[in-house]
């Protein structure tokens, strides 16, 4: 396992992190994702410590709060000392009835923070991020909320997902402007059937030393390989039951035919193949990765192990590539002779 800095912080994190979207099973929409209990979740959590991965990501809204409890329950059981777990959970969802029991409030962010240290049975977190953009509150309040958590020591950093980069910009600008904690990552949709994020966040995260942290790298388990041109999966399985994030297929069934090839050659899964070409993109920090099952998890641990060829890159970027779009097309023909420039004077 290695570890890679949390953007541009001092904060070292494995390059997997566990996610625990499969614990707990409570609600309609959980429990078609997962519904792992105490037992179980502290065998997986136990699996992946002992694996080297000391980074560990929920949720207030997963499983109705049940995920973050099982979580802090599993590290005490453990008897996991602090200092070696990296926490990250989020605020953002519905956790009430109320009108104020959702969004970026500041009230919201206040109740939010108080409710999860409770479940974890935490003092701090780690990570504490926005978990998704709120159109109804301004975003310099909630930075000076999120500000305030980190002064009073209930938080260490701050990070945001599944934001746009202009959103992320204008509140790393806000943050800068007003002297406040700015953000340290972005939890984001990210996958070799799924490139958007190559578009503009990419870019905008290496410009301003931003960490990528990378929800659901088998796209919803479409590169399990399970699923392909002539397979649809298991009767029940995760992508079959809630079809989600969504995919262009076609593309999809390129980069998995592909990456079957390359998994058959080293004798290993389609999914480790997946993970593995995350794991080569320099912009990434952390992959997250949820299990339902402890076999699961060893095998998507077992990625780490995996190194791509150039070659092998190259074909999995041809299959994988993004449609030309404005105004990306218009940079990479304005922007030839500059580029070249730069390669003859050895700065590209």
């Amino acid at each position: 396992m290695r570890y890679r800095k949390l953007g541009n912080t001092g904060l070292f994190v494995s390059e997997l992190c566990l996610g625990t979207m499969t614990f707990g099973g409570e609600g309609q929409l959980w429990s078609q994702i997962g519904d792992v209990q105490q037992a179980d979740a502290e065998r997986l959590v136990a699996a992946a410590l002992e694996a080297g991965i000391n980074f560990i990501d929920t949720a207030d809204v997963y499983s109705e709060g049940r995920s973050e409890i099982i979580t802090g329950q599993a590290l005490k059981n453990l008897k996991v000392r602090r200092d070696d777990v990296v926490v990250a959970t989020k605020v953002f969802g519905e956790t009430g009835k109320g009108p104020n029991a959702r969004g970026l409030s500041r009230y919201h962010i206040m109740e939010g923070v108080k409710a999860s240290l409770s479940r974890l049975q935490l003092d701090h977190i780690d990570l504490y991020q926005v978990h998704g953009f709120d159109p109804a509150t301004p975003v310099e309040e909630t930075l000076r909320a999120l500000d305030t958590l980190v002064q009073q020591g209930h938080v260490r950093y701050i990070g945001v997902s599944n934001w746009a980069a202009w959103q992320i910009m204008k509140a790393l600008g806000i943050a800068e402007r007003l002297g406040l904690s700015r953000f340290a990552s972005l939890q984001a949709y990210y996958t070799v059937a799924g490139r958007d994020l190559e578009r503009e966040l990419v870019p905008m995260l290496q410009s301003e030393g931003v960490g990528l942290m990378v929800w659901s790298p088998l796209a919803g388990g479409l590169l399990s390989g399970k699923y392909g041109r002539q397979a649809m999966g298991e009767a029940g399985s995760r992508r079959t039951v809630f079809d989600f994030p969504p995919v262009e297929l076609e593309r999809a069934y390129d980069v998995i035919d592909a990456m079957q090839g390359m998994a058959s050659v080293r004798g290993v899964s389609v999914a480790q193949v997946a993970l593995a070409w995350l794991l080569h993109q320099k912009v990434v920090s952390s992959v997250i990765i949820g299990a339902r099952r402890l076999e699961q998890l060893q095998d998507n641990i077992a990625a780490t192990g995996i190194a791509l060829s150039a070659e092998e890159l190259a074909v999995l970027d041809q299959a994988s590539a993004l449609p030309s779009e404005y105004p990306g097309w218009m940079f990479r023909r304005q922007g030839e002779v500059r580029r070249r420039q730069l390669a003859e004077a050895g700065l590209a």
